[in-house]
């Protein structure tokens, strides 16, 4: 059971990796099973164990996806305590967002208006969510009391149709210069023209770029969104085996050789002693002992690297070992 799921959650994120690609180069509507699982290098069977439909597996990236940016908005509305001020931080965390992943932004805002109609329930629901707050918040000011119970839904539909509008220019950096107006086209029903006025003359700060460094060109968080494959330019095929001594590695860095085949459950150090030389190769692991000057006789001392930690965090495999019946299983990969 611990196998499937492990390599079941690796397969799911490398199939929502290679949907974004997909979508991203030739839209939802060219989005087929198999360009997914080719881009994955999984077969059709198992798209349809993890996902029902290519839409189901759309929603899936979708949901991933809103996940990531609303940690990020929320997070920069509730660092303020003035409703106007929370406004502004959060629309430009949106914003920069979106200006700092084009892709996972289009799919968001443009693609899934085509994806279909659970997408599209997801979407209208998250829309009106993000309405009430201004509703709920905004009308606590004098300017605010007596709105429309569909203001908010008004201003929120505004502003994404002009997002909308400026992804499909597709131009860099396009958004972050949307902060002004957008922010007082939000504040000018709930706090009156003088506000809105005072927000459009407001400066522009320079807005930190947050994601979390780059791997061949592509954007990288630590929490292993789905549209970057931790996996990705990895000559390597994932087994069960290899996610166990990552996990063995991460959860006793600086292990031996044989103290990680015992944390693993593998019981020929011949095959350990391999496929520890493979993932230093492939970058995953580094020997800690002497930092390159390891005296003779001493034993290896295995950490892994910054790629390793994220193939482990994106796998969520420990390095518990396997129960005894498994352990032939676990040696085979």
């Amino acid at each position: 059971m611990r196998r499937s799921v492990a390599v079941s959650k690796v397969q799911r994120s490398r199939m929502l990796s290679s949907a974004a690609v997909v979508i991203s180069e030739h839209g939802y509507g060219q989005m087929s099973v198999a360009r997914v699982t080719a881009g994955a290098r999984v077969s059709r069977r198992t798209f349809y164990d993890v996902f029902a439909d290519r839409e189901d597996c759309f929603l899936a990236l979708f949901e991933d996806a809103i996940a990531r940016v609303t940690e990020r908005v929320v997070a920069a509305y509730e660092s303020e305590r003035v409703w106007r001020e929370q406004v502004r931080a959060g629309l430009g965390a949106l914003l920069v967002f979106l200006d700092e992943q084009p892709q996972l932004g289009s799919l968001l805002v443009v693609d899934a208006l085509g994806a279909g109609p659970r997408v599209l329930a997801r979407r209208a629901e998250i829309l009106a969510g993000l309405g009430a707050v201004l509703d709920r918040d905004g009308s606590r000011s004098k300017h605010g009391r007596g709105l429309a119970e569909i203001t908010g839904e008004g201003v929120v539909g505004a502003v994404f149709t002009v997002i909308h509008t400026r992804l499909l220019v597709k131009r860099p950096g396009a958004l972050v210069e949307l902060l002004n107006p957008l922010a007082s086209m939000i504040v000018l029903p709930y706090l009156g023209s003088a506000a809105a006025q005072k927000e459009l003359e407001r400066p522009v700060p320079k807005l930190a770029h947050r994601s979390g460094g780059s791997r061949n060109g592509v954007g990288v968080s630590p929490s292993a969104s789905p549209a970057v494959d931790p996996l990705a330019g990895l000559p390597m095929r994932l087994t069960y085996r290899t996610l166990r001594v990552l996990g063995a590695i991460g959860d006793t860095p600086g292990a031996s050789n044989r103290g990680v085949a015992e944390e693993a459950g593998v019981t020929d150090q011949g095959q350990m002693s391999k496929l520890l030389a493979r993932l230093v190769r492939l970058g995953l692991i580094h020997n800690a002992a002497g930092h390159g000057h390891q005296p003779s006789g001493e034993p290896n001392a295995w950490r892994l690297t910054e790629l390793g930690e994220e193939v482990r965090q994106a796998t969520g495999v420990v390095g518990t070992p396997p129960s005894p019946d498994r352990q032939g299983e676990a040696i085979a990969g």
